[in-house]
């Protein structure tokens, strides 16, 4: 089983999260942030990745280290799952509409840390949760779980159905990627031998 359990506790958040990579899509997220727990309950059914997340953030002051700081347990947890990444597809894309967004999204599980985020939301919030927190949350998962991830909106005018379309497309991308390849199980997909 390809699982982690992270724990992270700073003067500002105080995480326990645990993902295993071949789930089903269950997942228990309470993170002290409403949005921030839909869009991590979509983005467990749609990876089919098990998540338990809880979080004890300052919420008082605004959600940005909770968000920020779950980002990065996240990407530690994806990363030390992953182990040597012996097997795994490496590479996925999807291109997922939400209404009327649509959403791209790529990945190579290649060890480099990069996020491509070209995003347009028209608004600067979506209900309490500010939109730019969508970029702090990917950055700090890319940084933390060694890959690179790009993002596109190709259409969209609601910035909840962006996000939302966002994470699903991402949860998607990142369930391909993390597959096992039947054809190259016992081979780590890189030429230089390690990722």
């Amino acid at each position: 089983m390809r699982t982690a359990t992270i724990q992270r506790k700073t003067a500002e958040t105080d995480i326990r999260l645990s993902l295993n990579l071949d789930g089903t899509g269950a997942s228990e997220i309470r993170s002290g942030c409403g949005f921030l727990d839909h869009m991590l309950t979509l983005f467990a059914r749609h990876g089919r990745f098990d998540l338990t997340l809880s979080c004890a953030g300052d919420t008082e002051v605004d959600d940005h280290h909770t968000v920020e700081d779950i980002g990065i347990a996240l990407g530690r947890a994806f990363d030390e799952a992953l182990g040597d990444k012996r097997g795994i597809t490496r590479y996925g894309n999807m291109i997922l509409p939400m209404d009327e967004a649509l959403i791209l999204t790529a990945v190579d599980i290649s060890g480099r840390s990069y996020l491509g985020y070209e995003m347009k939301l028209p608004t600067e919030k979506v209900g309490t949760f500010d939109t730019e927190l969508g970029a702090e949350f990917w950055l700090a998962f890319v940084r933390n779980a060694n890959l690179t991830l790009h993002f596109r909106q190709l259409a969209g005018s609601n910035s909840h159905h962006i996000l939302e379309g966002a994470f699903k497309s991402a949860a998607r991308t990142l369930r391909a990627a993390v597959a096992i390849d039947p054809v190259a199980a016992d081979e780590i997909p890189s030429t230089k031998g390690v990722l």
